[in-house]
């Protein structure tokens, strides 16, 4: 399943209108906020139908999946969009994580926490906006909406003290011989999940910026975030390395342009479980023209780090972080 897909949920006293972009979205808040209200509407109509006096607009069938049995009941949901609420735990389990994974279906999931085993991505987090009827039309119906959480960081400060980058292979390689150039201290985090470590073991008074893949990022922003309250810290994620590389058009390919437009509608999301793997893939795929630049994510082509080329990657990155400008 690919695509993006706009979903009206409604009934006379409140509606929820909403666009789902990818197939992990996730929906944060407090209590009374009205997700698990949205999740009881799709149920109700999912149960009843029309005359439930709920009503689903959707080019995709809408389901709700509960702990009962899930296993059992997911595996007979196929290219469909499956709304969990926040009372279910068995969402945080692996055992989901790799049910989910080996599906063709979106998830919209409630919770108050992190699930750190689904890499979802930072932009892909919401809250819910209720706003009250038009008065003058004499309306009462609530009208919700969903609004970002985290946003992708723009003018970030320039010259940190650290950089630290969640990659430990291409990634790292790439941002080292960076930080060389312009005389800064680079350290690999190996993983999103030591980020967070990694920036409590840098000195207090340094300012760090952190590079990570914003596309499966989004389970360690609320931890990491809290940090830029103490310490000097800025956050910078864009999709991921490899996607960095294809904006650059380091890469001359017919086919890229058209698809960094709306990713969306390439992404089937039965082979990718991350954007970051599909853009890790067209990356590969579409570099293997050039000899000098052919990527490998585990040993970066040392053609990427002529200065022709960093300079056209570091173009991109200082669009939004100017941390690396001369």
């Amino acid at each position: 399943m690919k695509g993006s897909y706009p979903i009206k949920v409604f009934n006379r006293r409140v509606q929820y209108k909403f666009t789902i972009n990818r197939n992990l979205t996730i929906l944060r808040g407090d209590s009374a906020t009205g997700k698990t209200t949205l999740i009881d509407m799709i149920a109700a109509h999912q149960s009843s139908g029309e005359s439930s006096g709920v009503t689903v607009r959707c080019a995709r069938p809408c389901v709700v999946l509960t702990a009962m049995n899930w296993q059992l009941n997911l595996a007979q949901i196929q290219d469909s969009i499956v709304f969990i609420d926040e009372g279910d735990p068995f969402v945080a389990t692996h055992e989901f994580a790799a049910a989910a994974r080996a599906s063709s279906n979106y998830y919209v999931i409630a919770t108050r926490t992190s699930l750190f085993s689904l890499p979802y991505s930072i932009t892909e987090v919401y809250g819910i906006k209720n706003n009250a009827g038009n008065r003058y039309q004499g309306t009462k119906r609530l009208y919700s909406s969903f609004y970002p959480l985290y946003a992708p960081a723009t003018d970030l400060p320039t010259r940190p003290d650290t950089v630290i980058v969640e990659d430990s292979n291409a990634g790292f390689t790439f941002f080292s011989a960076v930080c060389k150039r312009y005389g800064m201290e680079c350290i690999s985090a190996n993983g999103k999940a030591r980020v967070y470590q990694a920036i409590l073991d840098c000195s207090p008074e340094k300012e760090i910026l952190v590079i990570a893949d914003g596309a499966a990022f989004g389970p360690e922003m609320e931890r990491v975030l809290s940090l830029s309250h103490v310490r000097p810290l800025s956050i910078y994620l864009p999709e991921s390395f490899e996607w960095l590389i294809l904006q650059s058009g380091a890469i001359h390919s017919q086919k890229v342009p058209a698809i960094l437009v709306d990713p969306a509608q390439y992404v089937e999301s039965s082979q990718y479980f991350s954007w970051e793997r599909f853009f890790t893939d067209l990356l590969v795929t579409e570099s293997r023209q050039m000899p000098y630049l052919h990527y490998q994510k585990s040993a970066l082509d040392p053609g990427y780090l002529q200065n022709s080329v960093m300079d056209a990657i570091l173009q991109r990155v200082n669009a939004d972080t100017h941390s690396f400008e001369t």
